[in-house]
């Protein structure tokens, strides 16, 4: 008899039930996006610091300070096009949109003006709909959590990872892969798995190709896609030394490698693989425009220069009046703004996230 601990387990359980074996991927998205026991979908956010993982944008409103000046010179670019159409996909509780609405404001008037922001998030319905087709379309921490493919190496072969039920509990059986896609996926990208050994896994994220199909479509001609998440390109990423791959769970601020334990509760997450976004964006009719990390990133759009000039506007006192009340409490105020801004950039954190700039043509390949 199945033993059920959260509200998605039953429905597992039924699905399994008809099915026999699902695929890592389909028991992902049902865990991640169910529309009524799913990880996202269900009740309140789990994200912040009072959930199971924050993002950049809850360190500090300076990482939307330095999306404004990217988009700054993406409206620039494009001649000042207004309306500016921008769409946030995966916005999540809307925090990087409120920070760069107040940022826009405050340092990009003009550009606050022709500006027409939307977040769009899985189960939540857009504030607005626009018609027009957007300049840009970008997103943070939203394609490491689209489902992913589960596959191992046995006896030289390829196999694939299922969920299915087994002594009245989820649990893992290999078999062929469900697709061509899947089969074939480590060979596009050069990965060598054929000499990783037995037991080698890896994710594949098919969804992120679909992803970026559908958003080279989706975009103006001369528009901008902005990428930013954790992950690496194929060759850093298929290593042997990644044996068991990249897949993670998030639960209160932990992490395990338990990803069937507590379904719809925790957070499931794998590193993405940027070639096939590069590789994908290009046969969709994306140009490459930059790739970095997000240190760099950041540190280009004067990220430092923006923290000490708000430490010198908000917290003066922790330098003219330290031994007031007030000075030791800027100095606090201070203390928390640098060590928040060093963990944006930390190279072994978020500062090694990576940023994807893509651009599609200005005109028709065909025409």
């Amino acid at each position: 008899m199945q033993t059920a601990s959260t509200p998605l387990e039953p429905i597992i359980y039924e699905r399994l039930r008809v099915a026999g074996a699902i695929t890592f991927a389909d028991y992902m998205d049902l865990a991640l996006y169910h529309p009524q026991a799913g990880y996202y979908t269900s009740g309140a956010p789990k994200v912040g610091w009072t959930g199971d993982f924050f993002t950049s944008a809850h360190l500090h409103p300076l990482f939307g300070a330095c999306i404004v000046r990217q988009l700054l010179q993406f409206w620039e670019r494009l001649k000042r096009p207004s309306p500016f159409v921008v769409i946030e996909a995966g916005a999540g509780q809307g925090l990087l949109a409120a920070h760069i609405a107040a940022s826009i404001q405050q340092h990009a008037p003009a550009l606050a003006g022709a500006l027409v922001y939307q977040a769009e998030d899985v189960g939540r319905r857009a504030e607005q709909q626009i018609t027009a087709a957007p300049h840009v379309i970008l997103s943070n921490e939203l394609i490491d959590a689209f489902p992913v493919h589960l596959v191992e190496t046995r006896g030289g072969r390829l196999l694939e990872v299922y969920v299915v039920e087994r002594d009245g509990h989820l649990a893992e059986r290999l078999d062929a892969p469900s697709s061509a896609a899947v089969a074939t996926y480590l060979d596009r990208f050069q990965a060598p798995w054929r000499s990783f050994g037995d037991g080698w896994r890896a994710e594949i994220n098919l969804r992120a190709l679909e992803w970026m199909r559908a958003t080279a479509a989706r975009l103006a001609r001369g528009g901008f896609v902005l990428t930013i998440d954790y992950g690496d390109t194929a060759r850093r990423l298929y290593t042997r030394e990644r044996q068991r791959g990249t897949l993670l769970c998030y639960y209160r601020h932990t992490t395990n490698e338990e990803p069937l334990a507590r379904p719809g509760q925790q957070d499931i997450t794998a590193h993405v693989n940027f070639s096939a976004l590069i590789d994908e964006g290009r046969r969709a009719g994306l140009t490459r425009s930059r790739f970095t990390t997000q240190r760099e990133f950041l540190l280009g759009w004067g990220i430092r220069e923006e923290m000490e000039a708000l430490r010198a506007s908000q917290f003066a006192a922790a330098d003219a009046a330290r031994h007031t009340d007030r000075g030791q409490a800027d100095l606090l105020r201070a203390y928390s703004l640098r060590n928040a801004v060093n963990a944006l950039l930390d190279p072994a954190g978020l500062g090694g996230f990576r940023v994807l700039l893509q651009r599609k043509a200005r005109r028709s390949q065909t025409s």
